[in-house]
């Protein structure tokens, strides 16, 4: 009896001991290669690397991300087709990129008539925009997506030439990407669009006049101001840019659903950071171009009302036509009519001090 009983307690032991090995024999292992628009930059460096060094270590070390440049695994402006095609199994861009072949894509990654970046998190992560980008690009793209980093409102332009009025718009040769390209025009202005890597040597030698990029802080890495005089604020053309997360779908089903949560886990809180670091970068940012003997200029607002003007009547002619813009915009519109308000309640009006 007592050596049955000993017998069962080493085999209740051993079941004890076999369960962990046999769950961590039951999460695999994986390796993916990700193709990026950027050649560097905080949208490398807080965006698609911090998120690859955030799932290695949320797998102990199981899921390996390897991050490649933009141009290295295809054009930098096609990563949706590169991660289709199964060249990558993982992307990182702006969908806004995709335009060409359906303009609901800048609903998701900003455009002129977007709200700003925390009305924009709310919307994604407690209104549906997720659970809408996740439909929406499976359909339309055949690609699994969500978010990843999220920008504040860019510069309007880092420009050769002073701008501040409608006037000063007319013919400005200028680089920018998405629905800007249409809504530019109506401004006036005379827009191109072209890869990242190729702006600089594009305001350098003046073939463009101007460029927008990024937000305040993220410009400083390109240098942009450093060929061009003058920084024109604030980004009336792109309040918001929330960025985009592309996965292959063969490679995506390969995933256990505890390691698919993990992979959007990780992209949530990489997009959460990139959110705080930028908002905290960006008000140190101005000192280091005025410093550089850049000038900074605000637009008049006859440009921002009519910059938003355009934006909303663009906005209404794609839905007319594209069941999925309307779907969308209608999202988005609902959300902001609940918010018309908030500045009531959530801003609190404070007197001017000498630090302000």
């Amino acid at each position: 009896m007592i050596r049955i009983k000993a017998l069962t307690m080493v085999a209740a032991i051993a079941a004890f001991i076999a369960v962990p090995t046999l769950a961590l024999a039951q999460d695999a292992k994986h390796s993916f290669k990700m193709a990026t628009g950027w050649p560097g930059g905080p949208l490398m460096d807080i965006g698609a690397k911090a998120f690859a060094e955030r799932v290695d270590q949320m797998s102990d070390g199981r899921i390996k991300i390897q991050v490649f440049p933009g141009g290295t695994l295809g054009n930098a402006l096609k990563v949706t087709e590169t991660v289709k095609n199964g060249v990558a199994e993982m992307g990182h861009t702006w969908m806004g990129y995709d335009w060409g072949r359906d303009t609901t894509t800048v609903l998701f990654g900003g455009y002129a008539g977007s709200f700003d970046s925390e009305r924009m998190l709310h919307w994604l992560y407690q209104a549906g925009g997720v659970d809408l980008q996740r439909q929406y690009r499976d359909e339309v793209f055949g690609v699994v997506s969500m978010p990843l980093f999220i920008r504040t409102a860019e510069v309007f332009l880092h420009s050769r030439k002073p701008v501040r009025t409608l006037e000063d718009m007319k013919g400005l040769k200028l680089r920018t990407a998405g629905s800007w390209l249409d809504m530019a025009k109506d401004l006036g202005a005379a827009p191109v669009t072209t890869a990242g890597g190729d702006v600089f040597p594009m305001l350098e030698r003046g073939a463009i006049d101007a460029t927008e990029w990024g937000t305040l802080w993220e410009d400083i890495a390109p240098g942009f101001h450093k060929v061009a005089k003058y920084l024109i604020i604030p980004g009336v053309h792109q309040p918001v840019a929330p960025f985009d997360l592309v996965i292959n779908k063969d490679a995506w089903a390969k995933l256990s659903d505890k390691d698919k949560k993990l992979i959007e886990t990780a992209a949530r809180l990489t997009t959460f950071d990139s959110w705080l670091r930028i908002g905290e970068e960006d008000a140190k940012a101005l000192d280091v171009y005025r410093k550089a003997g850049n000038e900074v200029i605000e637009l008049a607002p006859e440009v921002q009302y009519r910059t938003r003007e355009i934006a909303d009547a663009w906005a209404d002619k794609q839905a007319e036509t594209n069941p999925w813009f309307a779907k969308v915009l209608a999202s988005q519109r609902d959300f902001e009519r609940r918010w018309a308000n908030a500045t009531q309640y959530r801003n609190v009006k404070v007197r001017a001090t000498a630090t302000q």
